[in-house]
């Protein structure tokens, strides 16, 4: 039986919308261009202004039948629409390549770099990308610049529409575009002031008298002072020259160890509790620990260093409230208890 009119007007709607989702896939390095159906032009203040004058002085040379007001009229209005011509061919054949940003932490401003290419051989004056300065464009060019958003919350976080604008060449109308290049840019929890110092783990070479075993008498680096530390290891002659309390760090510290775990985090709300992680993150990053995280649902064995780092934040950056539930769900499920 043949479908209605309505299932085939539905089936048709379903494919259009298949294939908008598919042109708009996301990618690292999307590209946006620019097409003659995206380009929206109306007059400035500035133009609207001049409309009037235009329009006063068409009444004018008509009242009095003055030809030569009439030649400056017309001749004024050729003007206005060459200018409105060239406003929105300004922004005809542009590209716009967004790529990822760097991670930030919440609160700070992401930054994506931007580059404004022409694909028309023509020279670009007065472009502006909406948050960023005016450029000019060369023909066959390219153009760098960055956009800022705010960036309040953890997460993955998307750049939004660009709005690529002109008032080329009189400032009579504005020609602009929205364009959606995919980009993002992962946001960090905003590290807590201060977090509880987390509890060490036995060093794997320590040895039963209190010293540090092999490797001690390798000297690593100087770090700050904490509180506990032996007055033997402190850096005297950094004291001496006012650079305050520097422990010596030797070979054998290397082995401090630590475990970053969410239900040692004395807190009850589970933003405060991901904020005093990444402090400690970037605690232990600091003093140069071997740290691990463990959240619920995830554990991030025990490293060091910038990579691990990152690995860390960006874990805490994309933790789901879901992880939660479903692990302490899981593990009621396991209790012999239960049931």
């Amino acid at each position: 039986m043949d479908a209605g009119p309505a299932e085939r007007l539905r089936a048709r709607l379903s494919r259009v919308v298949t294939n908008l989702r598919r042109k708009r896939a996301a990618t690292p390095d999307a590209v946006a261009s620019t097409h003659h159906r995206s380009i929206y032009i109306l007059p400035t203040r500035a133009g609207l202004g001049y409309g009037l004058v235009l329009m006063a002085t068409l009444l004018g040379a008509l009242n009095y039948q003055n030809n030569l007001g009439l030649l400056l009229t017309f001749l004024m209005i050729s003007t206005a629409l060459v200018g409105m011509h060239h406003c929105w061919f300004q922004l005809l054949g542009l590209q716009v390549r967004a790529r990822d940003g760097l991670p930030v932490f919440a609160g700070e401003t992401a930054r994506f770099p931007v580059t404004l290419v022409d694909t028309a051989g023509k020279p670009r004056p007065q472009l502006t990308l909406v948050g960023a300065a005016p450029l000019t464009l060369a023909a066959g060019g390219e153009a760098q610049v960055e956009l800022t958003r705010p960036a309040p919350r953890r997460g993955p976080m998307a750049l939004d529409r660009v709005v690529l604008e002109t008032r080329y060449p009189f400032g009579l109308f504005r020609a602009w575009t929205q364009l959606h290049p995919q980009a993002a840019v992962l946001v960090y929890p905003s590290p807590a002031p201060h977090a509880p110092q987390p509890a060490m783990l036995p060093r794997f070479d320590q040895q039963g008298r209190g010293d540090l075993g092999v490797g001690a008498e390798d000297f690593v680096g100087p770090r700050a002072y904490r509180p506990g530390d032996s007055p033997r290891q402190l850096d005297w002659k950094a004291f001496a020259r006012e650079r305050g309390l520097i422990v010596k760090q030797f070979g054998g510290d290397q082995s401090a160890r630590v475990w970053l775990d969410w239900d040692a985090v004395p807190a009850a709300d589970p933003e405060q509790r991901l904020s005093l992680l990444a402090r400690q993150v970037l605690d232990a990053d600091a003093l140069n620990y071997s740290y691990g995280l463990r959240l619920p649902g995830l554990t991030i064995d025990h490293d060091r260093g910038g990579r691990h780092k990152h690995r860390c934040l960006a874990a805490l950056a994309r933790f789901a409230p879901g992880q939660q539930a479903a692990a302490a769900a899981a593990a009621g499920h396991d209790d012999p208890k239960q049931g």
